[in-house]
């Protein structure tokens, strides 16, 4: 186990998605309203009918909950905010074979015009950045699930540090039972063109099964990557 929450998780039903970071609920019978936090599009996840988890949060915000994940057979993690703690958990746990001789040195390193997740260290510096999945087509896992200049924008910034002497490697958390993962040409050619060459010049890319029962997540091993 990487991740229990500790808070009460509200099951909701999915209405619809009013813009790119809100979603109307019901909640007991009720019209309710909560942040999502996955700039994905999720056309496959968020249909009508659909029962949510929802967390409630504190503080001055438009809404009261957070949208935690969706279910279609399995419980799909789709709060993005997460994603580079989970990251620090299998780091820190040594889970990934190709990551474990290095130590965190800091998270959100700013490099060049990019914030990269993690710069890790050992007797190298290595940028690693984070990517969450929760697209999959006929068990393959695929990312991105819409265009991603800032994802492009990450994958460019890492090619230019490997040239400058930096380790480089990009890892995908899969949220879904998948047999492999690929970056999705089809819908963004350019990401992924970008994510092959990164692949061609030594970046490690690296994609984990992560799986979420309602309460707690779970680090599932390795998924295969194919480029």
């Amino acid at each position: 186990m990487i991740y229990k929450f500790n808070e009460r998780l509200t099951n909701a039903i999915f209405s619809k998605r009013l813009n790119k970071f809100l979603v109307e609920v019901s909640i007991d019978g009720k019209v309710d309203y909560a942040h999502l936090h996955d700039p994905g599009r999720l056309k496959k996840i968020l249909k009508k009918g659909r029962n949510l988890l929802l967390v409630e949060r504190e503080g001055k915000r438009k809404t009261k909950y957070d949208v935690i994940s969706a279910y279609i057979n399995e419980w799909i993690f789709i709060h993005s905010g997460y994603h580079s703690f989970f990251a620090e958990k299998i780091l820190k746990e040594k889970l990934i074979e190709e990551l474990q001789e290095y130590e965190i040195e800091k998270r959100e390193y700013k490099y060049e015009k990019s914030r990269i997740d993690f710069l890790l260290s050992n007797e190298k510096k290595c940028l690693l950045e984070v990517k969450g999945c929760t697209l999959v087509r006929e068990r393959v896992a695929l990312f991105p699930d819409a265009p991603t200049s800032r994802g492009y924008k990450h994958i460019v910034e890492l090619i230019d540090a490997g040239k400058k002497g930096y380790d480089t490697a990009i890892l995908f958390l899969i949220m879904r039972k998948a047999d492999y993962f690929s970056p999705n040409y089809e819908t963004d050619k350019k990401f992924s063109d970008a994510l092959k060459t990164a692949f061609q010049k030594n970046a490690k890319i690296l994609a984990c099964r992560l799986e979420f029962n309602g309460e707690s997540v779970y680090y599932n091993g390795r998924v295969p990557v194919v480029i």
